[in-house]
């Protein structure tokens, strides 16, 4: 008993001491995305850089997707998992800003693929708008609060303006009694604002008007230069013209018009958009589903008055009484007549209950609002429910055109793009619904039609003559063109390689294989964080009909060192591709139980198919080939198993995988024979005087493993190994474990020495002792078991519920006994082991739950678990196992409906770690030169209409002709310096704005307006009112211009008459004449203090410094040549 309890402690000590001290360490992990192609199932919003080509995609779950040119895409995950409801690019910067549900403000740099800063708002977010080329941004929210944000990039945080405009000062600026608090349901840049102004003046004003929406239908354009209101609409009671644009059947007749009473206190904005490259025509669609057109190009009203009817269309999609809101409204000019005329896209709008379409008007007015005409509508039908729409601005033209490409976002994760001859179609064809072709979104790696059933990642050995030679092959077989590849005018062309994938003559390191349900198989080369076009294999052979080769492909196997591809289908077929070449001619191989036949086929495009194994009428379970790559192993769902040998192109033998069993074979693994020597030829058949080369481990779905002779086919263990009750997943012999040597030596000798005096049966007792831990079962049955239960190689059965870890020798010898035994918390569906240094470093589970087990070999024990969810944001689906795939180092590739996605699990260096393998999401030559462009156009004082051509020919030469949006040609950030000085500098303290009368009168200076020794407000003081426009005018005038005015010859010009009502205006006081005397005498007393402390200021100046003092001189002559209507 002594000796039994020894070998109990020794045995625990050694197995806890080496079983719990793995390789893996949880620092060594570190998951993330590498490539991810596809567009998300919640995909909800589109946003789009014109200038870099650049489409992002908000969704449902907190994930940004950005798509480029070149198959260069990528995922952003934010940490929050909440829906992105508002997205917009900070066009040409890098910068991509993102607004959740929460009002979670956030700054993504693409550069870096980070979340750079994030705001928290504290009230909800209702509108929002990024100046188009600047840093600043426009936030409404639910209380009618405008504000304004600025990211500062170099110091990666988001600044709020003290700049902001409440709705109850704009109510009461407007002259409307009602000061009722109303969301902002729109903020809108101007598209040309300083279009009346001088062209010397034109970049001080750009930018400086945007119109305020607010929910009850008030609509406020606001110059933030002049701090007042240009134009007023909205309101209770307008008499409307009402058009209503269902077709009629004569396209272009003048559609019937009458005229409605219309409350509009009832009108709830839910859309809007600009009708107009000017800006004089603005759509506003309502709750209710009516469209407002609103004509700005008027004369404002005063204060309290409405808007004319005759500024004012209404629009109808439809007579119902209930109807959609108006949901989405997008414009596109047309520049195909000199009358003024364009394309409205609406979603909504129509009878409640009616198949959902996306409406296209188009409409025409000549001659004002009065003869506005709808001369076409249709309506085209979507593959999926709406989700969003964005107008990619056609190059070489200012604003959006009738040549703008429309990207349409349905659901589940669907994009079709709608370009110029598909929406030319609409005006050509009479129907309401016409058929339109939309240009699907082109995958490099198809999901569906067909869809994906199996695929395979390989890695080759670095530096080897096969990945020279698949190198040169790869060059010569990506002349084809592959299903789905993009048009060549795709408008996506964002984005720059790595510097590793555009190297030339780079080596194929990593192929990944997808098979796919018609039998075909795509090659792509997966070396780089960009994955690129090999080959495209079809499923019917070429030059011969084979019955079933196009049936679903179910298994892949890819030898590195032959380059032949073996394709198994559920037809029971195998198809044997050479990736070398034509190296055995153009002959196809034909084999069957009983015969094999050899064909001549004609030569065709891309790998050539040297053979077709039709062995058995059951579907292909498991491929292997040998680590030569002279020996094939297909396993069936049948439970037979074939090996062909790969030279001859002929059947070695077909065996049952397991003895009396029909299971499944999930498993075939090939290992040499070299590594059981010193016990495999103890079971040789010495009189045949052959040797094994091969052995071939096979396990069934049952979790029977079977070890039979790679020649022959004969069972080399005693007995099959059998797990009841359990399913087994995959099976991994391995033979290169890092463990000391010397501790399994002094563990056996002190087993043996404690065990020498005992009886057999004694012995036999001791050795098969078990020990009971936590976590694992130890178990020992025999002597001979005993000596070689720590030593290499092991073989790993991965079942649902569990993990076994057998010794190799034991399984060889007949003994069923696992070394170490782990349950899992939850089912497991998919397994994966992983290296590190050429040695096996850990074992990768996927559970049902959607989590990963990661565990280290060969303890297994748990190291981390880590959620899809968390990752991807993707949830299990069934059969996910099936087209997972992972190469030996960490680099895991699954997916998801129409979702690809590349993880890297380990940390540290490797080829995915260094910001330069990676594609990078903005171009910063692109940028670079389109903003030299803006400022060579500012310096030659060029008009803006001639700008595209710069910009477009910069771009065209970068990115292959394709040319970008030229609404953009102010984003040079020196234009932005008027905004920066209003909202991010101190302001004198505000009075109430103006609102804009029918004329513009001048705004003549008064001495009054000199504010001396009064310190400026703080920043960090909230205003709700803006600048004075008198005190905004001075300061645009240099520091010289104000001292002399009116005091040079050139100003010395006859005072302007004035009219009785102006002077009654300017000098009109309430009360008797007495008063009216004492308010002037005061004024004139203030206004004398004001001169001498302007004259005190001058001696201050004068005596501070030489160079003031001719200025001083110059500055009493100018104020004594003053005129007396100057003063």
């Amino acid at each position: 008993m002594f000796a039994k309890r020894l070998f109990d402690k020794a045995l625990l000590h050694h197995s806890n001491h080496k079983l719990q001290h793995g390789g893996l360490q949880g620092s060594e992990l570190d998951p993330r995305i590498v490539i991810h192609y596809g567009i998300p199932s919640t995909a909800s919003i589109l946003a789009f850089d014109p200038i870099q080509r650049l489409l992002a995609i908000g969704t449902l779950d907190g994930r940004l997707k950005v798509i480029g040119g070149d198959n260069i895409e990528g995922l952003l995950v934010s940490p929050k998992q909440l829906p992105y409801k508002y997205l917009e690019f900070l066009q040409n910067q890098g910068h991509l800003v993102g607004v959740l549900n929460d009002n979670d403000i956030q700054v993504w740099n693409l550069e870096s693929r980070s979340l750079v800063c994030s705001l928290q708002w504290e009230s909800d977010i209702t509108a929002f708008s990024v100046v188009s080329g600047s840093h600043f941004i426009y936030v409404g929210d639910q209380h009618g609060l405008f504000s304004v944000i600025k990211f500062e990039a170099e110091e990666g945080q988001l600044l709020k303006s003290s700049y902001n405009l409440s709705a109850k000062f704009l109510r009461e600026a407007a002259g409307f009694s009602d000061a009722s608090v109303q969301p902002i349901i729109g903020i809108l840049l101007h598209p040309y604002s300083s279009g009346n102004r001088q062209d010397n003046k034109m970049n001080s004003f750009i930018f400086c008007r945007l119109l305020i929406a607010f929910e009850d239908g008030l609509l406020i354009l606001w110059d933030v230069s002049e701090a007042r209101i240009v134009f007023l609409g909205g309101g209770k009671d307008l008499q409307l013209k009402d058009e209503d644009v269902i077709p009629s059947t004569e396209t272009g007749a003048n559609l019937p018009a009458t005229v409605i009473e219309q409350n509009m206190g009832d009108k709830e904005i839910t859309a809007l958009c600009w009708a107009s490259s000017t800006g004089s025509i603005l759509a506003v669609g309502y709750l209710d589903g009516d469209i407002l057109l609103w004509n700005l190009s008027s004369a404002a009203p005063s204060k309290g008055q409405q808007t004319s009817s005759k500024d004012v269309v209404k629009l109808q999609l439809s007579t119902a009484e209930r109807r959609l809101p108006v949901i989405v409204l997008q414009w596109s000019d047309s520049y195909k007549s000199q009358s003024d005329s364009g394309q409205l896209f609406v979603y909504g709008g129509d009878e409640i209950g009616s198949e959902e379409v996306l409406t296209v008007l188009t409409l025409e007015w000549s001659s004002g609002m009065e003869s506005v005409r709808c001369t076409n509508r249709a309506d085209l039908t979507l593959s999926g429910s709406f989700a969003d729409l964005t107008l990619l601005p056609s190059p070489g033209t200012i604003g959006l055109s009738s040549n703008d490409e429309v990207f349409v976002l349905t659901n589940p994760g669907q994009l079709h793009l709608y370009n110029n001859d598909s929406l030319s179609t609409l005006t050509s064809q009479q129907k309401r619904t016409p058929s339109v072709p939309a240009v699907e979104f082109p995958v490099l790696v198809p999901m569906a039609d067909p869809s994906l059933t199996v695929a395979k990642l390989i890695r080759l050995p670095s530096k080897s003559n096969s990945s020279k030679i698949l190198t040169e092959v790869a060059s010569s077989l990506r002349t084809g063109l592959r299903p789905g590849s993009a048009p060549s005018n795709w408008p996506l062309t964002g984005g720059v390689p790595s510097q590793l994938s555009t190297i030339k003559g780079a080596e194929v390191e990593r192929v990944y294989f997808v098979g796919y349900s018609n039998g075909s198989v795509l090659v792509c080369d997966a070396t780089h964080a960009v994955l690129s076009y090999i080959c495209y294999i079809e499923g019917a052979v070429n030059g011969t009909k084979v019955a079933g080769s196009d049936a679903q492909v179910t298994k892949l196997d890819f030898c590195s060192v032959s380059l032949l591809l073996a394709v198994g289908n559920e037809c029971g077929l195998v198809r044997i591709y050479n990736l070398k070449g034509h190296s055995n001619g153009q002959n196809l191989h034909f084999v069957t139980q009983s015969k094999s036949e050899v064909h001549d086929i004609p030569q065709g495009k891309g790998p050539h198919c040297s053979a077709v194994f039709s062995l058995m009428d059951s579907s292909v379970q498991a491929l292997s080939f040998a680590n030569s790559g002279t020996k094939l192993a297909i396993g069936f769902s049948s439970g037979r198993v074939a090996v062909c040998n790969m030279t001859s192109l002929s059947v070695l033998f077909l065996i049952d995988g397991a003895p009396c069993s029909t299971s499944p074979i999930t498993s075939l693994l090939w290992k040499q024979e070299a590594f059981f020597q010193s016990y495999v030829n103890l079971k040789q058949d010495t009189a045949s005087g052959n040797s094994l080369e091969e052995i071939l481990f096979v396990l069934s779905q049952d979790s029977k493993i079977n070890i039979v002779d790679g020649n022959s086919g004969k069972m080399i263990s005693s007995r099959p190994l059998h797990v009841k009750e359990s399913t087994a997943i995959s099976m991994y012999v391995i033979g290169n474990i890092s463990t000391t040597e010397a501790s399994n030596d002094k563990l056996r000798d002190e087993l043996l020495k404690n065990t020498s005096d005992a009886s057999p049966d004694e012995k036999e007792e001791l050795l098969s002792a078990r020990v009971n831990s936590s976590e694992a079962d130890v178990s020992s049955s025999e002597a001979s078991h005993s000596e070689d239960l720590m030593l290499d190689p092991l073989v790993l059965l991965c079942c649902e519920n569990s993990l076994r870890l057998y010794s190799a020798k034991s399984l060889i010898q007949g003994y069923k006994k696992p070394i170490h035994k782990v349950k899992h918390s939850k089912s497991s569906y998919w397994t994966s082991i992983f290296k590190k240094d050429d040695k096996v470093y850990g074992l990768l589970s996927l559970l049902q739950t959607g989590a990963f087990e990661i565990r280290s070999l060969p303890d297994l024990h748990l190291v981390a678990e880590i959620s899809l969810l968390s990752i991807l944001r993707w949830n299990y689906k069934v059969n996910m196992d099936k087209t997972m795939c992972s190469d030996d180092y960490g680099q895991i590739v699954l997916a998801n409906s129409s979702e690809l996605a590349l993880i890297s699990l380990l940390a540290g260096e490797n080829e995915f770690s260094n910001p330069e393998h990676l594609p990078c999401l903005h171009d910063k030559v692109l940028a670079a030169a389109a903003d030299a462009a803006f400022r060579f156009s500012t310096n030659q004082k060029k008009k803006q209409t001639m700008v595209p051509g710069i910009l477009g020919g910069i771009v065209k030469g970068l990115k292959g002709g394709k040319t970008s949006q030229t609404d953009v040609t102010r984003s040079s950030a020196s234009n932005f310096g008027n905004l920066e000085d209003i909202f991010f500098k101190p302001q004198l303290p505000d009075p109430l704005p103006t609102v804009a009368v029918a004329d513009n009168k001048e705004v003549e200076l008064d001495i009054d307006d000199i504010e001396i020794d009064e310190p400026n407000p703080p920043m960090t003081k909230a205003s709700t009112s803006s600048p004075d426009v008198k005190n905004k005018q001075k300061e645009k005038l240099g520091d010289r211009e104000k001292l002399f005015e009116g005091g040079t010859n050139k100003d010395d010009v006859k005072p302007r008459l004035r009219t009785p009502e102006e002077i009654m205006a300017a000098y009109r006081k309430t009360g008797d004449a007495s008063s009216a005397a004492a308010q002037a005498r005061n004024k004139l007393m203030e206004r004398q203090e004001k001169l001498e402390r302007i004259s005190q200021r001058t001696a201050e100046l004068q005596s501070g410094a030489e160079d003031f003092a001719s200025l001083a001189n110059e500055l009493v002559k100018t104020m004594e040549r003053r005129k007396w209507w100057q003063i």
